[in-house]
């Protein structure tokens, strides 16, 4: 689901915890590039801070050597979103679909829970993403006997550019927030 303009205009805007502020972060220490060269590939990526207040995830995606994807994700934290019905996150893209993925589990490859969602180019968006709608994957594979995604348990939050989209992309971020 994909709400323009502000966050106000959410029904739940009342009732959210802000998780990621980028115009407030002051570094990216908690956050890790994960991209196709751990098993060959050649994509490459970056996750920084800008001077706009924002964080951007930019690079190139590549599918020589068995390559085809650039991520980001957060360290093994303890999140604390029991209660809460989703995510919200505000992007702006060059209308290129991406992945917005939870891990709950530390291991560096376990299952993941992804969500895609697409993106208009130079246009600011606010993606809500409901827990209900994350499906279960392991290496790009849908699990189907695999438990739902569990807010209380949520250790990572990450997003993806994949899903066999070469070449150039950016994402810009201001903000990660969970809603009730």
């Amino acid at each position: 689901m994909t709400l323009n303009g502000n966050v106000n205009s959410n029904p739940a805007a009342s009732d959210e915890t802000l998780l990621f502020d980028f115009g407030t972060l002051e570094n990216m220490d908690d956050w890790l590039i994960v991209n196709d060269g751990v098993m060959g590939g050649l994509s490459r990526s970056s996750f920084v801070l800008s001077d706009r207040n924002t964080a951007v995830f930019s690079g190139i995606v590549r599918l020589e050597n068995n390559g085809g994807f650039a991520s980001v994700r957060t360290r093994a934290m303890q999140f604390q979103l029991d209660g809460f019905k989703g995510i919200l996150i505000r992007v702006k893209g060059d209308g290129k679909t991406y992945q917005f993925r939870l891990r709950t589990s530390d291991r560096f490859d376990g299952v993941a829970y992804r969500y895609h969602f697409e993106t208009k180019a130079n246009q600011w968006q606010t993606i809500a993403i409901p827990f209900d709608e994350f499906v279960p994957v392991f290496r790009g594979r849908i699990l189907r006997d695999v438990e739902p995604v569990s807010p209380k348990n949520i250790q990572q939050v990450g997003i993806m550019a994949s899903d066999n989209q070469t070449g150039e992309f950016q994402l810009e971020i201001q903000w990660i927030k969970s809603y009730r």
